[in-house]
């Protein structure tokens, strides 16, 4: 009930829209750069699968999400998981929350939910978005892997759909410390800033081979770890990996969420 009442509430505010068409724009303008492009992209350049785009429109979702989840994507997860609770709290409103006979642990969960689902419809319309505008343009055509074998259209289709949800966990990740740190303030923006400050330092700790032993306990590195869905066989030791690691993290930072925000003083 909480949540439903929170995803209502996400529908009547403007900034949702904006986040989502920005997402959305993204698979739009690539199409649109190779269109009007009188070259093809050569081997290497842009995100995962950009180059494939020309031969075939099924690769415009996962470029566009393997580009979006280097920082626009973090960014809109963060954002998404900073105002439920900080948000709220810098407009008094977290007050009329909190003095209805409903606990503090579903306030919590309602909120860092409907971020999740938040964030996962602005990836859906990307994916939509990518297949569609490639469709038109490039044609959907069976899909190459990356060991160089092809699949059907419907298995690739399946294959970017585990490559959304995986990436989705990802994602949740920066939600749940986006949503630790709200707890600790009253202002959205800094809970926003400070998450998406720790996601990029992160990832450039895990750019330096001095940093490797934190490897297996950050999120930052498994990164890419969806692309190994788009190898035959599938490297399923990497993905379990991450999943872990995700699974790890989520934990970790939404029981200490729970522990802040089940003493926090909101109603003075």
């Amino acid at each position: 009930m909480n949540l439903s009442r929170e995803f209502v509430k996400l529908l009547f505010q403007k900034r949702t829209y904006v986040g989502w068409a920005g997402l959305l724009a993204i698979p739009f303008l690539m199409v649109l750069a190779l269109y009007l492009s009188s070259s093809k992209p050569a081997p290497g350049e842009g995100p995962p699968f950009f180059q494939s785009i020309a031969n075939n429109g099924i690769f415009v979702p996962l470029a566009a999400i393997a580009a979006l989840s280097f920082f626009l994507l973090p960014l809109v997860a963060a954002m998404a998981g900073a105002f439920p609770i900080a948000g709220e709290a810098e407009l008094g409103t977290m007050k009329t929350w909190l003095s209805r006979p409903v606990s503090r642990v579903s306030v919590l969960l309602s909120k860092w939910g409907v971020a999740i689902v938040y964030v996962a419809i602005g990836m859906a319309l990307v994916t939509v978005g990518g297949l569609i505008a490639g469709g038109l343009v490039f044609g959907l055509h069976p899909l190459t892997t990356l060991s160089g074998t092809t699949v059907s259209i419907a298995h690739g289709l399946w294959l970017i759909l585990l490559a959304n949800l995986l990436v989705l966990v990802a994602m949740t990740c920066i939600i749940s410390l986006a949503v630790l740190i709200s707890t600790f303030t009253n202002s959205s923006l800094t809970a926003a800033i400070g998450a998406l400050v720790v996601f990029i330092v992160l990832t450039i700790l895990n750019g330096f081979s001095y940093f490797d032993f934190m490897k297996p306990y950050t999120f930052t590195s498994h990164g890419e770890a969806f692309l190994n869905l788009f190898r035959d066989p599938v490297y399923w030791h990497p993905i379990r990996n991450a999943l872990i690691n995700y699974a790890e993290t989520i934990v970790v930072l939404v029981v200490a969420a729970w522990l802040v925000f089940r003493r926090k003083d909101i109603l003075t």
